[in-house]
């Protein structure tokens, strides 16, 4: 019977990526002349790990690659060769190319090899190279072994698979030792009835012929140590009917039946890659994005525990409904509604819980990208990573990793100065960069700070000015001038460079953490440092909502976004150019927008002082919304409209209120776009000056 191996691709390529991370984290860790032995052996099981699994499953292009640079591990951990800063950048680049490599097969597509093939030729110069034996270990290199047949009886106890282990994977890594026969004992696997398909009931007596050491054999089996009996014995080149083993084999007169009745003969599965991801045609494409989330046994438990206190009480609303209606039986209707309410939040709480993951998953990306941008800039930079286990959205995190990329290397390319500059300055020649996160409130916050130059705010505004952003004769307040690096096509870079200066990115993460129904600003002081923080929320599936109302309509406004809601005083309220009209709150001007105007609906209250105004900001600008009335705060589960209908300018969103009625979500960027309003410093809206006038 064959066994259709893509069922198990998805598990494979989730592992093979975390081992991949393993083996960056671990190689960052390294100091040539001072490594860890145990560092060492990490690096190499997961790189060992990979080439096993790969090979299992067909991906040869992965399988060799692996081998090479296993081999080069092999030799490092066994002293046979000293680490050097080369091999590192190496080992680096070689994670790189298996990611690629793997990427590639996941999503059913055949990987260039081509970066495989250079690095494995740079692996076999160093491997061939007579400098590679340290002089003390030399002598003790078995130097041309012979080969030499082992017996090796393998009895795995019935739990292995559900441990993970697979015996396939075993025997396909011993054939890669030299020449393998494999007997397959059947005689434990008891009738249909009693068949259980998770126990193993199959134990093995293999023969194997290889040159490598007892050692190699027993990594093989290291994983199963304690899930099975094994006993490896060397027959000195014959297959010996003597030998003692701990399995209990059956005994040599019934081995040749045994042969042709109750064992298999086994032919470990030699497919290419091609043939390998063409095992379920009729399969989409596959994203690498991960598909899978890992959840701790905690919050499981307390996920069965609230489903138990929900179905009491809908055992208990049932029973009261098939009572006779008395006073009695509607208080304990009302109390059993407020139980389910209760009940209901706390198991919609608990499934939130279950997306949610250490951001340290999204900060671990970066010791490498610190490593490898600092290298290029010539600069020496400290990495500190602060508050990795803050938790937010899995979402939320796949989301928010490529914007923190473009910030930290912003901060490594603009914000620290080289060595020499840094000394000049009375610096520590070796800068810092500091990622740090925490809860505040219902959002998360994560700084992105430097030790830095800081930004150049006369640098700044020279470009924005070249660049027709703003004019010479603009008055701009120090933030003002800072916020000009978030423009679309505006950069500072001189040259431009793999890393910066093409004018594209700052927008790009405001424009992506907006996305997100989140925020980013920046603060800066010169020769002190820079310091961009984001502010999220924790997760885009639920949003805490204000609901107002407008003429007849029902709106949410985001009450991350809600900085106040107050009467208006008409006698604050002013206008300026093309009819804007402004408050004047202690010491700003809001300018107000009517969402009956930018919504176009008929029948809203129109005097200002019978309605409400909800002060929301925006990228650091404050706006006012004049609404009819406010109503309830309340979760809202969020429903895309670009994905069921299409995409409306100044609205984020929808949801279904109770009462089965759609309401909309305000998008506070996008309704500031959609009134036309723009910053100061714009010639768009200059409104101090005119304001001074209006209100004097």
């Amino acid at each position: 019977m064959s066994i259709d191996l893509s069922q198990f691709f998805d598990v494979f390529f989730e592992e093979s990526f975390e081992g991949l991370d393993i083996m960056e984290a671990e190689l960052l860790n390294l100091q040539p002349g001072h490594e860890d032995s145990e560092t060492i052996n990490t690096i190499f099981r997961a790189a060992h790990s990979i080439k096993g699994g790969s090979g299992t499953f067909g991906f040869t292009s992965v399988a060799n690659f692996t081998h090479v640079l296993e081999t080069l591990l092999d030799q490092i951990r066994d002293g046979r060769r000293q680490l050097t800063a080369e091999h590192v950048n190496l080992l680096l680049q070689s994670v790189d190319c298996l990611r690629a490599l793997l990427t590639a097969l996941q999503a059913e597509e055949e990987p260039d090899l081509s970066n495989a093939n250079e690095l494995k030729v740079k692996f076999e110069e160093i491997l061939g190279g007579k400098e590679s034996v340290s002089s003390d270990t030399a002598d003790s290199i078995p130097q041309g072994q012979e080969s030499q047949t082992y017996q090796i009886d393998f009895k795995p106890f019935p739990h292995l698979f559900k441990t993970g282990n697979e015996p396939l994977y075993m025997l396909s890594e011993l054939s890669e030792l030299g020449d393998l026969e494999t007997h397959a004992f059947c005689d434990a696997i008891p009738e249909i009835d009693d068949f259980n398909p998770e126990d193993c009931y199959l134990s093995w007596r293999l023969y194997l012929t290889t040159s490598h050491p007892e050692s190699a054999i027993k990594e093989v089996f290291e994983w199963v140590e304690d899930d099975a009996e094994i006993s490896i014995t060397l027959c000195g080149g014959l297959f010996e009917d003597d030998v003692s083993v701990s399995t209990t084999p059956e005994p040599e007169s019934e081995k040749k039946e045994a042969s042709s009745n109750d064992t298999q003969n086994i032919d470990v599965p030699k497919t290419s890659s091609a043939t390998a991801t063409k095992a379920k045609p009729e399969a989409s494409k596959k994203s690498a994005e991960s598909t899978s989330i890992r959840v701790g046994i905690d919050k499981v438990d307390s996920l069965i525990n609230m489903v138990g206190e929900l179905v009491i009480t809908q055992a208990m609303l049932t029973q009261l409904g098939e009572q006779e209606p008395t006073e009695n039986t509607l208080a304990a209707m009302q109390e059993g509604l407020a139980q389910l309410a209760h009940n209901t939040r706390d198991l919609q709480e608990n499934v939130m819980r279950i997306r949610m993951l250490p951001i340290s998953f999204v900060f671990s990306r970066f010791p490498r990208l610190v490593r490898d941008t600092s290298q290029k800039l010539n600069k020496q930079v400290e990495l500190k990573l602060l508050g990795e286990q803050t938790e937010l959205d899995k979402t939320v995190m796949e989301k928010i990793s490529d914007p923190m990329v473009h910030l930290v290397r912003n901060s490594l390319d603009h914000g620290l100065e080289t060595p020499e500059d840094r000394i000049k300055a009375g610096k520590d020649p070796v800068g810092t960069v500091t990622l740090n996160a925490f809860h505040q409130g219902g959002n998360i916050v994560i700084e992105i700070m430097d030790d830095g130059r800081g930004l150049n705010t006369e640098k700044i505004k020279s470009k924005a000015i070249a660049n027709g952003l703003i004019q010479a004769t603009d008055e701009l307040t120090i933030e003002e001038v800072n916020e000009l690096i978030f423009r679309p096509g505006f950069s500072t870079a001189d040259e431009v460079s793999d890393i910066s200066g093409r004018g594209v990115g700052m927008d790009v993460v405001r424009r992506n953490i907006q996305a997100l129904n989140g925020s980013v600003e920046v603060t800066s002081a010169k020769g002190v440092g820079s310091t961009f923080t984001i502010r999220l929320p924790l997760t885009l599936a639920i949003l805490d909502g204000q609901l107002v109302k407008v003429a007849k309509h029902t709106y949410i406004i985001p009450l991350i976004s809600i900085v106040e809601s107050l009467q208006i005083d008409i006698k604050k309220v002013s206008k300026v150019g093309n009819g804007l009209e402004v408050l004047r709150l202690r010491d700003e001007y809001i300018p107000i927008l009517r969402l009956y105007q930018l919504f176009n609906h008929g029948g809203a209250i129109e005097e200002l002082d019978k309605t409400l105004l909800v002060v929301v900001e925006s990228d650091n600008h404050k706006v006012g919304l004049l609404v009819d009335d406010l109503l309830a705060q309340q979760q809202v589960v969020i429903k895309s409209l670009e994905a069921n209908y299409q995409k409306v300018n100044g609205i984020s969103g929808a949801t279904i209120l109770g009462d089965g009625r759609v309401s909309l979500i305000v998008d506070i960027s996008g309704l500031i776009k959609l009134s036309g309003l723009k910053r100061p410093g714009t010639q768009e809206l200059l409104v101090e000056q005119e304001l001074d006038e209006v209100v004097s």
